[in-house]
């Protein structure tokens, strides 16, 4: 699920953090430092961006479910995508716009 990064913070705790850094743009996983459920994470490719891991919510089914589905060009053969939402093989861009929607202004 992703959110708008403006006025994201965790409430309790300070998770950790990992960058694999193998190649550009790699996103930050940030885990609970506790039990290391994977809670969110963040790329440079999307920096207005945050996304929050669903089954970390108190009330997963306040989630109706995705509206969009990017980065298929990174997706397991295994993972199913729904028929009926939309999916790009990165981060869409904008008609018109060299960077991505999440860098737009």
């Amino acid at each position: 699920m992703a959110i708008d990064a403006k006025g994201f913070q965790f409430t309790k705790g300070t998770p950790r953090s990992f960058n694999k850094n193998d190649r550009p743009g790699s996103p930050t996983r940030h885990f609970c430092e506790t039990c290391g459920v994977h809670l969110t994470a963040r790329s440079e490719r999307a920096p207005t961006a945050v996304l929050i891991k669903v089954g970390t919510l108190d009330d997963p089914s306040v989630f109706e479910g995705p509206q969009l589905v990017t980065w298929t060009s990174e997706m397991q053969k295994f993972h199913l995508l729904p028929c009926d939402v939309p999916a790009h093989p990165e981060f869409p861009r904008p008609k018109g716009s060299e960077r991505p929607a999440a860098e737009v202004p």
